[in-house]
């Protein structure tokens, strides 16, 4: 194994192995504290232009397949674990992580330190990096890591949009005991038809006949995880997924039934057009946004953001429900969160001042309120606007990978339409 140089933009730099693709990456570092779901993990596009360090040491250990990913291909920037398991042992892999990692050409390193690595992280936080793989650091490494970009600004979802609108049927449905009807599978398991559109980006399993139109949801693709579409799909609805761009009055011509906010990538103060879009669908259509769909609601309802130190990585945050008094497990991958208008903490509800945009009283007025909090730091992780029938939370109910306490939220999405 050749050695890995991980070299943060502040000065400090730490040493391992490569175990991933030979070269060099840019990217935010970061650390994620799951134990399991790496695939799910390096797949989810809200993680690119990342470099994700683990904070679980054992990683590999079960291997790689074609099913438990949440987009067409590797999103991560880069990726560093303290022990890469070379010999993994489950009946569902295909490869290992290794091989799975250089054919996608993803620059990843073992044998780090990850323990002090995530120690830096948290008291200095999050900050650009370069993740090289090379007999020796390069003379300039630390020069050329002080000049990388900050996420602050930047707008990556342009990078993981889809590029054409496009329909998805609801699953198939059950039979009593919950047996599908239908299958899209035959002869031993091999896909009647191919799930892949648009260039390789796959959407859904293919059904057969069975499949019965629901509710007609538009999904925004600022960089959806697949299993958010699964979680629609198996309540029924008719999903037509679009490119994060598309206007609000080419979203009203459909004549949608609801609105979905997808996760994603980057600052979302930065994605301007997709906040203006928002408050032109607000009062209009049910709205549900999810994490960075969460945030461009907040944003589009006047309420504003900011970078978190260090964010929020991981499948088990604690989040508590303010409407009900339970707590749940969640699953989390964001570095930026809503401001609750008076200090960043949370005091309750979001009072609008002067100039901010409201589409239901003249300034000032209480226009969203908050519904969840994360217990570790108090943070904003879920708003609801009920007269405009638009909520949103910061973290993953559709989790993949995660614990699956907040899946009753896409339920209650359901109930607005």
């Amino acid at each position: 194994m050749k050695k890995a140089y991980l070299v943060l933009s502040d000065g400090r730099s730490f040493e391992g192995l490569s175990f991933g693709y030979e070269g060099e990456s840019s990217g935010e570092v970061v650390f994620n504290t799951s134990i399991t779901g790496y695939q799910e993990l390096l797949t989810d596009p809200s993680y690119h232009g990342q470099i994700v360090v683990m904070t679980y040491p054992h990683i590999g250990n079960y291997g790689c397949n074609a099913e438990d990913v949440e987009s067409d291909r590797p999103q991560v920037a880069g990726f560093v674990v303290r022990s890469y398991c070379e010999h993994p042992s489950n009946w569902r892999s295909r490869e290992t992580l290794a091989n799975y990692l250089v054919r996608n050409k993803i620059v990843a390193g073992t044998d780090f330190d990850t323990r002090t690595i995530v120690k830096y992280i948290r008291d200095n936080g999050a900050q650009p990096a370069l993740l090289i793989v090379a007999d020796a650091m390069p003379a300039d490494a630390f020069e050329r890591a002080k000049g990388l970009p900050s996420m602050n600004g930047l707008d990556l979802v342009m990078r993981v949009t889809c590029e054409n609108i496009h329909k998805i049927p609801p699953s198939p449905p059950l039979e009593k005991g919950g047996r599908q009807l239908s299958s899209p599978f035959v002869n031993g398991g091999r896909q009647l038809s191919s799930p892949f559109v648009n260039g390789g980006r796959q959407l859904s399993p293919p059904f057969v006949k069975g499949g019965r139109g629901g509710f007609a949801v538009i999904l925004y693709d600022f960089g959806v995880k697949r299993n958010i579409i699964r979680m629609l799909q198996k309540r029924g609805c008719d999903v037509t997924v679009i490119p994060a761009a598309t206007t609000a009055a080419d979203v009203l011509k459909m004549k949608p039934d609801g609105v979905v906010l997808s996760n994603g990538p980057g600052d979302p103060a930065a994605v301007t057009y997709a906040i203006e879009n928002i408050k032109k669908l607000l009062g209009k259509v049910p709205i549900f946004g999810i994490c960075l769909g969460h945030q461009l609601l907040a944003l589009a309802l006047g309420g504003k953001t900011y970078k978190l130190k260090f964010g929020h990585r991981g499948g088990n945050q604690p989040v508590k429900n303010l409407k009900t008094g339970k707590v749940e497990i969640t699953s989390q991958n964001h570095g930026f969160a809503v401001d609750d208008g008076k200090g960043r903490g949370v005091s309750g509800q979001w009072t609008v001042t002067s100039g901010s945009f409201c589409p239901l009283s003249p300034v000032p007025c209480p226009l969203f309120e908050i519904t969840h909090i994360n217990l570790n730091d108090n943070t904003v992780e879920g708003i609801a606007a009920p007269k405009l029938k638009a909520f949103s939370v910061q973290y993953h109910p559709e989790a993949s990978p995660g614990p699956h306490d907040s899946n009753y939220l896409f339920d209650e999405f359901i109930k607005l339409l």
